[in-house]
């Protein structure tokens, strides 16, 4: 997800990070490394990899760039090293937000698992479930019980709900269509028949699935979207990873003589109004 994008948009050398707990560093994190072409992996995660990747130590390299999600030590760290070093977005925890109408094709369950698939991420994760049918709502709440009696982390699921989860009955899909902009979810799943036509009024989501068959699940792995995606209400104003987060750009000013001469005149006329006598000079330097 983050090194595919950078190789894409040119970038020379692709560092890696990742925790080896215990020394155990799982060999498809290194296969997929070097699918990935990623030119150097260090066994390191947490804060300090963000701290060793913002400030270079004996044997890892300072870098320009930090992307990547993580939990919220990660996120801090993350935040106190941008300036020394370009970051992504504050990614994490991770959330979900399914909406549905109680059409007859829905199924409760299917529905309970995919908040119970973002819930069982973290304790401090959040599913949120929104739709304009009460009894959907009381039959995706009594699935989730049940799914709860059996998951292998229904602790952490449990909490997760319990502290940021909801469960929210609107009165139709316009109070629901506000909801969503209003949580602008990273992750946003339409269950309902034709999913496109809500597209215009969707304003604010990182990643939305389109129909009761595309579970966020299939995002999270396989699908092809970029999955490192604005969280916390950032999709206000935040995009996926993507190419463009490992380009930038210059600003290219060429004036000949002739055309010089009009720009050196409002920009001395501007300089004299700010007081700034040097570069009014330097500006009327180029016209007189």
């Amino acid at each position: 997800m983050n090194a595919i994008p950078a190789k894409v948009a040119g970038v020379k050398e692709v560092i890696m990070v990742v925790p080896a707990p215990k020394g155990v560093l799982n060999p498809l994190v290194l296969a997929a490394a070097h699918l990935a072409q990623v030119d150097r992996v260090f066994t390191i995660g947490g804060a300090q990899a963000v701290a060793a990747l913002a400030y270079g130590t004996e044997t890892i390299p300072a870098v320009d760039k930090i992307t990547g999600p993580g939990n919220k030590y990660v996120a801090a760290a993350k935040r106190a090293v941008f300036g020394q070093v370009g970051i992504d977005m504050i990614a994490g925890p991770s959330e979900v937000l399914v909406y549905a109408e109680g059409e007859a094709q829905d199924r409760a369950d299917w529905l309970a698992m995919d908040l119970l698939s973002q819930a069982e991420h973290d304790r401090i994760a959040q599913a949120i479930f929104v739709t304009t049918s009460e009894q959907q709502l009381a039959d995706v709440a009594a699935e989730i019980e049940k799914a709860l009696a059996e998951l292998p982390k229904a602790d952490i699921a449990r909490d997760s709900l319990k502290n940021r989860g909801a469960l929210i009955l609107v009165k139709d899909r316009v109070e629901g269509m506000a909801v969503i902009n209003r949580v602008a979810p990273e992750h946003l799943e339409l269950s309902v028949d034709h999913p496109d036509v809500l597209l215009n009024d969707i304003r604010h989501a990182g990643a939305i699935f389109m129909g009761r068959h595309t579970p966020e699940a299939i995002g999270d792995y396989c699908a092809g979207p970029n999955h490192v995606l604005p969280t916390s209400g950032t999709a206000r104003f935040s995009s996926p990873l993507g190419v463009y987060d490992f380009q930038k750009k210059s600003s290219i000013i060429y004036c000949t003589e002739a055309g010089s001469k009009p720009l050196a005149e409002t920009a001395d006329i501007l300089a004299q109004r700010e007081d700034l006598e040097a570069h009014a000079r330097s500006a009327r330097y180029r016209y007189q």
